[in-house]
């Protein structure tokens, strides 16, 4: 029978950042703005670089470009999509500049779309500027500006016949609340409108199914998923085969190049498929009990997102009840809350507290984290910025059990 927690001991020896001397005496609570990578994609990357040429030749080219498309491939199967349906690029915010640009043609004047002021600027910052640039009509989901949290009833008000584009993230990296987003992207289908979803504060926690959400486009930094420095994007044929070609003339009708203005990098592409090697690791360890890469994905997801939920309870609790600290989100570990805690100290700068935890050996961070729009809509000052605590399945309840008496003790 498949394990039902994870084995701890296990998962933290697959990061040699845990054995690092470089690492010795740091906690890492800043995971939200990038995870360790595991071994399997740092021997991932190593292994291509050790025989790195062009790809897709002749002799050992000829496997580098092998080791690229299993990658593409592999991922699709995690994601239930098919392989051109998978778009791999520097980052998300370059693949979202690419996207925007792409979508152009499709677009015009008086056309609608609706962004939020929780998302992370990469999925907010280029749509606002293609509407102005094309005199589409702006509308803005607002959060509550006491939680920062989106009410789904504010986005199906906000839907009309000239609505045409959605666009909003799947888990704010700041409220850490998960949206209901296969709800909110058949509500935009039932309107004509194409949806397009930030998955990057998700993604570390749970790979989700993409036909489930129904999202036209799903997005995601593998750099945060225990990865390379990749952008991950799938964009659903439908719609790829519309968008407007922004590589060579020649690539127009390659689903693979037409969103890539320059070429790919290589190593890192075929080094993505690093972090699926450690998913099925885990699997195998525990007894999953499915054998395809698809049903792998679900299980160990499942299996992340219960020890998240037993740390992230008491850390949560602690703040929620503590008179100097105003948390953002909800205050409850559910299936529905993402391990990233951000919260407004009051007695104390966040840049003081970071620099307090960071002498007592915590990383954690202390800024806006690029959802400007976000912290000045909570009404707090975005050049001092909020604190952000953030977990992932690899962190132990020790390691929270200390943070929460630091924070006590700094509070």
């Amino acid at each position: 029978m498949p394990a039902s927690s994870l084995d701890l001991d296990f998962v933290r020896a697959q990061f040699p950042a845990f054995a690092a001397p470089e690492a010795s005496g740091w906690t890492h609570f800043e995971n939200a703005g990038g995870s360790f990578p595991a071994m399997q994609t740092i021997d991932a990357l190593t292994g291509f670089y050790r025989t790195k040429v062009q790809p897709y030749g002749v002799g050992p080219s000829g496997a580098l470009g092998d080791a690229m498309d299993a990658a593409r491939a592999r991922w699709a199967e995690a994601l239930g999509v098919t392989a051109p349906e998978v778009v791999f690029g520097p980052s998300t915010s370059a693949n979202t500049y690419t996207l925007s640009h792409a979508f152009r043609p499709l677009l015009t004047a008086g056309d609608e779309i609706i962004v939020t002021d929780q998302d992370h600027e990469a999925n907010s910052g280029v749509w606002r500027r293609m509407a102005d640039e094309t005199g589409m009509t702006l509308r803005e989901w607002k959060v509550s500006p006491e939680t920062g949290r989106l009410d789904p009833a504010d986005f199906h008000a906000l839907l009309s016949e000239k609505t045409k584009l959605v666009t909003f993230t799947h888990c704010s990296n700041l409220a850490g609340d998960e949206n209901p987003v296969a709800e909110l992207t058949a509500a935009a289908r039932a309107a004509g409108a194409w949806s397009v979803v930030d998955g990057v504060s998700w993604a570390p926690h749970e790979i989700c199914d993409v036909n489930d959400l129904g999202a036209d486009v799903y997005m995601f930094s593998l750099y945060k998923v225990y990865g390379v420095h990749q952008g991950l994007m799938t964009v659903r044929t439908p719609l790829m085969e519309r968008l407007g070609n922004q590589s060579h003339y020649f690539n127009a009708g390659s689903p693979a190049a037409k969103l890539n203005p320059a070429g790919p990098d290589h190593a890192q592409v075929a080094a993505t498929a690093g972090t699926l090697d450690y998913i099925q690791a885990l699997a195998a360890h525990h007894g999953v009990e499915a054998n395809d890469l698809h049903g792998q994905v679900r299980a160990v997801s499942a299996m992340w997102r219960k020890q998240e939920q037993a740390i992230t309870a008491p850390l949560l609790k602690f703040l929620s009840a503590h008179p100097n600290a105003r948390l953002i989100g909800s205050d409850v570990a559910d299936a529905r809350r993402a391990p990233t805690v951000a919260f407004m100290p009051s007695k104390v700068s966040p840049p003081d507290m970071e620099k307090a935890l960071g002498a007592r050996g915590f990383i954690t961070g202390a800024n806006d984290f690029y959802a400007r729009r976000l912290v000045e809509a909570l009404g707090l000052d975005p050049d001092i910025g909020v604190m952000r605590v953030s977990m992932t399945h690899y962190t132990s309840g020790h390691d929270v059990s200390r943070m929460i008496a630091a924070l006590e003790e700094l509070l």
